[in-house]
């Protein structure tokens, strides 16, 4: 699977593209699928330290 990984503060030369394992849920867990998501001011705001 595709992910954006951000491992430390700053701006988007921090973000990485890389490949993870898929996650296998534990009993009682589900799996969901995202095509997309929001991100807000405060996102940004917090992402920058």
């Amino acid at each position: 699977m595709k992910a954006v990984q951000i491992t430390e503060f700053g701006g988007p030369e921090v973000m990485k593209y890389v490949d993870v394992a898929d996650p296998v849920p534990d009993d009682g867990e589900a799996v969901v699928e995202i095509q997309a998501a929001g991100v807000n001011f405060t996102d940004v705001y917090s992402r920058q330290g």
